[in-house]
C-alpha cells in the first residue's frame, strides 16, 4: 500500500469487523441492513473524532484488538467499557485520543458491555458493497473480518473539528436490562403471549450478530405457541422476537434474515435494539410494553 492516512491491525480480538450504518432500501434484492450492532456508540465514537455519524469504524467483540497507526491519527473508542491505553500508557475511553505515527492503539478485555467502537478521524475507507462497508456475517457481504497484517485506508479528514473531547456517558449495564417490546404482529398464535413479560430470560451462549437466543430461568413461565402450523415465510425487522418450537425467544440482530417462517411475539423498539447489542451471554433481560402502546 503507498502513502496515506492508514490504520494496520496487529492483533483483531476475537473479532473486529467494519461497520457503519449498514445498507438500507437493500431488502429487495435479498439484502438485509446490518451495519454497527450498537449504532449509538458508533455515532458516539465518530462525533468524538469530528466524522459524520455513519462514518465506517471498527467493531470489536469483548476487546483485545491492537492496532497501530501509520501516520499520526485522531481515534476515539466507545461502546463496551474497555481499558484503553496508547503507546502503554492508560488512555481515555469515550474521549479524543491522539495516536502518532507508529503508535499503537490496545483495547483490554471489555469489563461491562460485548462490543467497543474504534473510529478514527476520517472514517475506514474499504471498498464500499451495494453503498455500505459494513460487514454483514449472514449474508457474507463486505469486508472479511479483520486478521493480524490488515491496513486499513483512512478517509479524508472532514472539515469540523471535533465538538468535545470526552464523552460522560457511563459503561453498558452488567445486570438485568429492561428493553421495551411492542407485542405482534403474531401474538394471536401463543397461549399467552402477556408471557413474555413475566420475569426475565437469560442472554444464551448462542448469540451472534444474526441473533441473542433466549432460555428461561427454572421456574418461571414458558412462552408457549398456540398454533403449531408453521408461517409461509414472512419479513422480520430487527429486534424482532421470533419463537421456535423450542419456545426460547431469538432476539434479532444486524443480520438477522429477512423473513422468517416462526411466529414473531413482538418486536423491541428500536432505540433498545442498541441495548442488546452489549449484553452478554448469563446477563438477564426482561420485556415490558411499550410505554404509551
Amino acid at each position: 500500500m503507498d502513502g496515506g492516512d492508514a490504520l494496520e491491525v496487529l492483533a483483531p480480538g476475537p473479532l473486529t469487523t467494519v461497520q457503519d450504518l449498514g445498507r438500507p432500501g437493500a431488502f429487495r434484492w435479498g439484502v438485509g441492513v446490518a451495519g454497527a450492532a450498537d449504532r449509538r456508540s458508533l455515532a458516539l465514537a465518530n462525533r468524538l473524532v469530528g466524522n459524520p455519524p455513519g462514518h465506517a469504524a471498527l467493531e470489536v467483540l469483548l476487546g483485545g484488538a491492537v492496532l497501530r497507526a501509520r501516520t499520526t491519527l485522531l481515534v476515539a473508542v466507545t461502546g463496551a467499557a474497555t481499558p484503553v491505553s496508547v503507546d502503554g500508557a492508560p488512555a481515555g475511553w469515550c474521549s479524543v485520543l491522539a495516536l502518532p505515527a507508529g503508535g499503537t492503539l490496545r483495547l483490554g478485555a471489555a469489563t461491562a458491555g460485548l462490543r467497543a467502537y474504534v473510529a478514527v478521524r476520517g472514517g475506514v475507507a474499504v471498498p464500499a458493497v451495494l453503498g455500505s462497508r459494513s460487514r454483514d456475517t449472514l449474508a457474507g457481504l463486505g469486508p472479511e473480518p479483520l486478521g493480524a497484517g490488515d491496513v486499513l485506508p483512512v478517509g479524508p479528514a472532514p472539515g469540523a473539528l471535533p465538538a468535545v473531547r470526552t464523552a460522560p456517558v457511563g459503561a453498558p449495564a452488567t445486570g438485568t436490562v429492561t428493553l421495551e417490546v411492542r407485542l405482534g404482529p403474531r401474538a394471536d398464535r401463543f397461549t399467552d403471549p402477556a408471557a413474555l413479560f413475566a420475569g426475565t430470560w437469560t442472554v444464551t451462549a448462542q448469540s451472534d450478530r444474526v441473533g441473542v437466543r433466549l432460555a428461561r430461568p427454572a421456574g418461571q413461565p414458558p412462552l408457549e405457541r398456540s398454533a403449531t402450523a408453521e408461517l409461509a415465510p414472512e419479513g422480520v425487522v430487527l429486534g424482532a422476537l421470533q419463537v421456535p418450537p423450542s419456545g426460547q425467544p431469538v432476539l434479532f440482530g444486524p443480520d438477522h434474515p429477512i423473513t422468517g417462517g416462526y411466529p414473531v411475539v413482538g418486536v423491541v423498539r428500536d432505540a433498545d435494539a442498541d441495548l442488546a447489542a452489549q449484553v452478554r451471554p448469563g446477563q438477564a433481560l426482561r420485556f415490558r410494553p411499550v410505554v404509551g402502546a
